[in-house]
């Protein structure tokens, strides 16, 4: 059997890792069992240099606030801009300062990372002197949310009803500014981390968060039925682009906080689907950009539910990815990432009758496993699932070998 499985694998790159597929995919989903290693994300960047530079890749998303992104974004295209000075106010830090918009820019502390941070010089660098078309471009598709709480929706509606204002007459809009302001109340009131397991604790079904899930609403509409006429203020094709991210963003952000006044037993199951929803739309926003390299944890991307365990039972629903797969087909790929040892976090060599207990034995540390070929050398005997000693580690589903299209096995993943 180890023949078999040494033949199911090859050394990583972006070539391979293609070849794998019938065609390069316009979503390119990779995963990661575990977050916060820079070994991990060190593969992950030169995956993206590859895809740049071979397959014409242009774009990467990360598991981070989709707004702080734009910060990103911003800093590695100085050339084109960054976000143009007729919309409204996004808070974004100075985005010609690397320090500021590693700090800002990223949401769940992933700007402290260093191998974020080469990443995101990297792309400014490969950006200088090229013309817009050719340029990297970064964003995060995830919603202005953490574990504990979640964003008032005030800079994302703020936001698109400024845009909107500066464009068509007063009378289309559904309210005026201070309207939204008077409705949005205090910030603290929707960051409360209470509310996250107490029900009670959120405003997300006041009067005043009703009211504003159908001003948001209607000021999508109004985005749409007068596209005709805002696309000849834009400044730049990202202006629309932008706006379309804070109505995205605002209404993602009033249904989340509505799940989170949900008294039901479902209510964080509701919270989990609906974040993944949001990242789901995000990602069809970018795929019309051209070909998107996505990274993220596995749970978010694999095609399979769902499921982890949390405030004492078991939350399934269908994540991103699966969103994305069943809306594109073949056009959204998914690779998975496993490995061996975190032996810094406790997780040390994975038994033999594993996935990965079976992988860790081969030479390399590095490795793209065909998951086809992988079934097949396992024959009639699925591998047992893996047990993780730490909380922060996700072995890898024997049951999933079939829904993905290829597997990143690294064998040891140091300390950095």
């Amino acid at each position: 059997m180890a023949t078999d499985i040494k033949d199911a694998s090859q050394p990583l790159d972006a070539s391979a890792l293609i070849g794998l597929l019938p065609a390069p995919p316009r979503i390119l989903a990779l995963g990661e069992p575990t977050h916060g290693e820079d070994a991990l994300l060190r593969l992950r960047n030169d995956l993206f240099r590859q895809l740049v530079e071979r397959y014409g890749y242009r774009t990467i998303a990360l598991e981070t606030d989709c707004l702080r992104g734009l910060a990103v974004d911003a800093h590695v295209t100085p050339d084109t801009g960054g976000p143009d000075t007729d919309l409204p106010d996004t808070d974004l830090p100075d985005t010609g300062d690397l320090d500021a918009v590693m700090e800002h820019g990223f949401s769940h502390g992933w700007g402290a990372l260093a191998a974020n941070r080469e990443l995101v010089r990297w792309m400014r660098a490969h950006n200088e002197g090229r013309p817009a078309s050719e340029q990297v471009r970064f964003a995060g598709f995830d919603g202005p949310l953490e574990i504990e709480a979640a964003a008032s929706p005030r800079q994302a509606l703020t936001a698109l009803h400024r845009h909107l204002a500066a464009h068509l007459d007063a009378d289309l809009l559904p309210c005026a500014a201070d309207t939204l302001d008077r409705l949005l109340g205090p910030d603290d009131a929707w960051t409360e981390p209470a509310a996250m397991y107490d029900a009670a604790r959120s405003v997300g079904r006041s009067d005043e968060a009703r009211e504003l899930r159908l001003l948001a609403d209607d000021l999508v509409a109004l985005l749409d039925t007068q596209a005709p006429r805002l696309r000849g203020a834009w400044v730049s094709p990202g202006d629309h682009e932008r706006a379309l991210l804070y109505g995205r963003t605002a209404t993602g952000l009033l249904r989340y906080h509505h799940a989170m006044a949900d008294p039901s037993p479902a209510r964080l199951t509701r919270l989990a689907a609906e974040r993944d929803r949001m990242m789901a739309h995000n990602l069809l926003a970018l795929a019309g950009r051209g070909p998107v390299l996505v990274y993220s944890h596995n749970t978010h991307l694999q095609r399979e539910e769902s499921a982890m365990r949390m405030g004492g039972g078991l939350l399934e629903w269908w994540g991103a990815g699966a969103l994305v797969a069943s809306r594109l087909g073949r056009e959204y790929a998914f690779v998975a990432t496993a490995l061996g040892t975190i032996t810094h976090r406790g997780v040390d060599a994975p038994p033999p009758g594993t996935v990965e207990g079976l992988l860790y034995d081969l030479p390399e540390d590095r490795h793209l496993v065909d998951p086809g070929r992988l079934a097949a050398a396992l024959g009639g005997t699925p591998p047992a699932p893996r047990e993780s000693p730490w909380f922060g580690y996700a072995p890898f589903d024997p049951a999933h070998l079939g829904s993905v299209d290829g597997l990143v096995y690294v064998r040891d993943v140091p300390r950095d």
